[in-house]
């Protein structure tokens, strides 16, 4: 729906939301990769003017972080003053319809603005969308049930709450206490409401766990990363080899800059692979004489830190140690087991075994040991 060039939206965001936790105000909270205010502001992309109001002591932050036709007015004591004062800064602009919307939901479908839109031009005096309430309601008094309500004819209201602008703001002016929310000013007003089509996924987030059902809606717990790594060592002499953080006696040695712990290395780089971060060369160069005989667990631990870091769970790693020699079954169980304890992860998330190649190519040969490794990395 293309959205008139008369009309403009007031984006609300001046609060604090001290109820839904956290160290920042709300708005700035991240909500999957994103500000809660950015993902606003982002719903209402297509309207030809943007306004925002923001506490007064964020407006440098509103400067430097919500860039683009974006206009920002300092908010006042109330929610009230807050959007009084971006109604004013509309005056005389050649806007004729305004919707405010709470900043606090991030979420709102574009079919909900469309039909706020729609009921305007359709000739509405002002349209706000709703959801018909559908559980029992109670009155309690000192966590004790007292009674019951009818839910006949109750709706559960939401934003964008859509109006002339002279006429909404005509109501601000004339009722400067304010109300619960513009319905409620337009209503003592005069103004006839019409309701529109809400939705549930249009959530205000007020409370700890509306972060978690958003994150949910916008599928944030489902970024699933597959990573894959590759590596092969050949023998040289020596009498054991380290396959998975675990000696094992062999008549040959691996040979390698580090300690050539060939499935280590494998698992390393598909974890790097997976975060999109390169592989074990970027981050220990060979080049570097600090990493000469290196354990190979230095280097799964930084990948396994970094994918932390970037807000990633290691949910399962798998392993194949592709050779004719050594045995790999007899100690598959301390692999796994260190492998685990290395990454900080549970047993069970990780895999370990083997294969021959038929007794061809290098490995079927006994030139070396060559290993795969796959690891899934989910975020949220």
């Amino acid at each position: 729906m293309k959205i008139p060039d008369t009309y403009a939206v007031v984006i609300t965001a001046a609060g604090r939301g001290t109820r839904a936790g956290g160290d920042v105000a709300k708005q700035w909270r991240d909500l999957a990769g994103e500000s809660v205010i950015l993902r606003s502001i982002a719903a209402f992309a297509e309207f030809p003017r943007i306004v925002v109001t923001l506490p007064p002591d964020d407006m440098a932050r509103g400067v430097a972080e919500l860039a683009g036709p974006v206009v920002l007015v300092a908010g006042g004591e109330t929610r009230s003053a807050s959007i009084r004062a971006a109604l004013e800064t509309l005056d005389g602009s050649g806007v004729t319809h305004v919707l405010i919307h709470d900043g606090a939901r991030p979420l709102v479908p574009p079919h909900v603005i469309e039909g706020v839109v729609a009921a305007l031009e359709a000739g509405a005096e002002a349209a706000a969308p709703a959801l018909p309430v559908t559980d029992a309601l109670w009155r309690a008094e000192g966590g004790h049930v007292t009674g019951t309500a009818s839910r006949e004819g109750l709706l559960r209201a939401q934003t964008p709450q859509g109006f002339h602008l002279a006429s909404i703001l005509a109501a601000h002016r004339a009722f400067p206490e304010g109300g619960a929310d513009d319905v409620e000013l337009a209503l003592r007003a005069g103004l006839a409401v019409t309701a529109t089509a809400g939705d549930e996924d249009n959530l205000k987030l007020t409370w700890p766990q509306d972060f978690r059902r958003a994150e949910r809606i916008l599928g944030a717990a489902m970024d699933i990363r597959l990573g894959n790594g590759f590596d092969v060592h050949a023998f040289t002499e020596g009498d054991h080899v380290w396959l998975c953080g675990v000696r094992i006696p062999h008549d040959k040695a691996l040979l390698g800059h580090s300690d050539a712990d060939v499935g280590m290395h494998a698992l390393t780089d598909a974890i790097y692979g997976a975060l999109a971060q390169g592989d074990i060369g970027r981050h220990f160069p060979p080049s570097d004489p600090q990493w000469k005989g290196a354990e190979s667990h230095i280097f799964l631990r930084h990948a396994g830190e970094l994918a932390r870091e970037m807000g990633y769970t290691i949910s399962n790693a798998d392993v194949t140690l592709i050779c004719e020699q050594p045995k790999v079954g007899p100690h598959a169980g301390a692999m796994q087991l260190r492998l685990s304890e290395i990454l900080g992860i549970t047993p069970d998330r990780v895999s370990v075994k083997a294969t021959t190649s038929e007794r061809l190519g290098f490995t079927g040969r006994g030139e070396g040991i060559a290993s795969i490794a796959t690891a899934t990395l989910v975020k949220g």
